[in-house]
This record gives C-alpha cells, sequence and structure tokens, in this order.
C-alpha cells in the first residue's frame, strides 16, 4: 500500500494511474481499517483535483468511488472534489457527484443540486440521484422532487 500510496506522486502518469487502481482495489475489499482507508482516500482525492490527465483522474475517482461503497467518509474528506467539478469531463463529473451524494450530509446537497441542470443528460441524472440520496438520508430536510434512491452502484 505504501509503494502504490508513494507512486501516485510518480512523474510517469501510467505509474499514477497503475496506483490508483490499485488503491481502489484495497479499498474495494476489507483490507484496510477505516483510519487507513480514510489517509488513502484524501490522497486519491488530492490526486483527483490536481491531475492533469484524464485517465488518471478517473482512476482515482474509482478508487474513492470504490471506498465510499465500503466505509463511512464524512463530508470534508472529499469537499475538495466539488472546487475541481467545473474542470472535469462530464464522465468524472458523474463520479465525483456519486461521490458527495453518498457522503449523505446535507451540505453536499447544493454541491450536486447545482448540477441538475447540466448539459449533459448523464450529469443530470447522477445529480438528480445523489440530491435524493442525499435528502433520503436526512429526513428532517424538505425533500425537493428527486425519485427515491434505489441502491447505487459508482458511475
Amino acid at each position: 500500500m505504501f509503494a502504490a500510496l508513494e507512486a501516485l506522486t510518480d512523474r510517469d502518469p501510467g505509474w499514477r494511474d497503475v496506483a490508483a487502481a490499485s488503491l481502489g482495489d484495497l479499498l474495494r475489499g476489507t483490507a484496510l481499517d477505516t483510519d487507513t482507508a480514510r489517509l488513502v482516500v484524501g490522497r486519491l482525492v488530492s490526486l483527483a483535483v490536481n491531475e492533469p490527465i484524464t485517465r488518471v483522474r478517473e482512476s482515482a475517482l474509482n478508487a474513492v468511488s470504490e471506498a465510499v461503497n465500503h466505509h463511512s467518509l464524512h463530508l470534508d474528506l472529499v469537499e475538495p472534489l466539488a472546487a475541481a467539478m467545473p474542470t472535469m469531463e462530464p464522465e468524472l463529473l458523474g463520479h465525483a457527484i456519486y461521490i458527495l451524494g453518498a457522503t449523505h450530509a446535507p451540505k453536499a446537497l447544493p454541491m450536486v443540486e447545482s448540477f441538475l441542470e447540466h448539459p449533459d443528460r448523464d450529469v443530470r441524472e447522477e445529480a438528480c440521484l445523489a440530491a435524493a440520496e442525499i435528502t433520503a438520508s436526512n429526513p428532517a430536510r424538505e425533500r425537493p422532487e428527486h425519485p427515491d434512491p434505489a441502491p447505487r452502484q459508482p458511475p
């Protein structure tokens, strides 16, 4: 795991891509405790925010998506994605929106709702699902008109 974390900063984007995918494999299972998973996710979020190569960003976001399926992650850990979302291609946006929605944090709702009118249909759909997931997890909030969320898989 430590070699993969170190490879996230390698000069070669191919190594960064492989490292992110390897960390995603670790996050998919139960090999990591919650604190270690949060450390890994923090590094992957940083890579997704700062990486110029799309395929590496996508691998980092895929790995974080694996983490949110197996670990409870707080919005503070993944919130830096929101600042990078305007620079993301639609397929990357879907991952980022999924991740924000999976936190179930009410503060993430405006972050995902801002994409409900996005030009790309898949992005709008993911934003709608994420908003529904957040509101379903926080019943005290007024619910917008979104369908009830079904069990979701990463985009």
